[in-house]
């Protein structure tokens, strides 16, 4: 499995062996670019649904003739914390062309302690197209947006307070040319301050760090002042 659940999530989670309650709604499958038309489905036997940990990781998927058709690596958790998918391993052999493909939970039953997809074959299933898991963003990538974030606020400020000092009175526009030196002067600081880390090496990216830190603060700061 490749993305672990909270004990306390695998502790409450339950499925459905009768799905009586579906509520439409769109939801995109992670990492992929496509959203599909699913049903995320609530139980009114949650009491008596199944054990993620106990009932359903690594367990067989069989189709209504008794058949293999793959096995559940994972569960993919909708916002609300109700099942929308199983994420099933199919095709290949001891993991050698093998790929996960993630099947809406109402397409899944249990039959005599068995997960059953009716219909489903071997071919069937390694036909769906591929799931892949959303790849986090890097410490790096986290960091450089809320800085270009930063900027790009500072940058837009500047301008309406350009706008602002151009229809001011006299002693307004004063006050207004001052804050937008200030700003600008801290736009740049940080601009530069942020193009140095971009062009560091993933490996030297944290040296710039402080650097960029302290300019995005001066800026954001600025930006308070001239807010109030």
């Amino acid at each position: 499995m490749k993305n672990h659940l909270s004990s306390q999530s695998l502790a409450v989670l339950a499925l459905a062996a009768t799905l009586s309650v579906a509520v439409p709604a769109m939801a995109q499958v992670a990492g992929s670019t496509s959203t599909v038309d699913i049903a995320i489905v609530e139980s009114t036997q949650a009491a008596m649904g199944w054990s993620a940990k106990k009932s359903l990781m690594g367990k067989t998927l069989y189709n209504d003739a008794g058949q293999r058709v793959g096995k559940v690596d994972d569960l993919i958790i909708s916002p609300d914390r109700s099942v929308s998918y199983v994420i099933v391993a199919a095709g290949g052999f001891i993991g050698i062309g093998r790929h996960d493909v993630a099947i809406p939970v109402k397409q899944i039953k249990e039959e005599a302690g068995k997960l059953v997809m009716a219909g489903a074959t071997r071919d069937s299933v390694k036909a769906m197209p591929a799931f892949t898991y959303a790849v986090e963003p890097s410490g790096r990538e986290r960091f450089v947006a809320a800085a270009d974030k930063d900027i790009a606020h500072g940058k837009a400020v500047v301008a309406d307070l350009e706008k602002k000092a151009g229809a001011a009175a006299a002693g307004a526009k004063v006050r207004l040319d001052a804050q937008i030196s200030t700003l600008q002067a801290d736009v740049k600081s940080a601009d530069a301050k942020l193009a140095e880390m971009k062009q560091a090496t993933s490996a030297r990216w944290k040296e710039f760090e402080a650097g960029v830190s302290a300019a995005t603060a001066r800026l954001r700061k600025s930006l308070a002042t001239a807010a109030g």
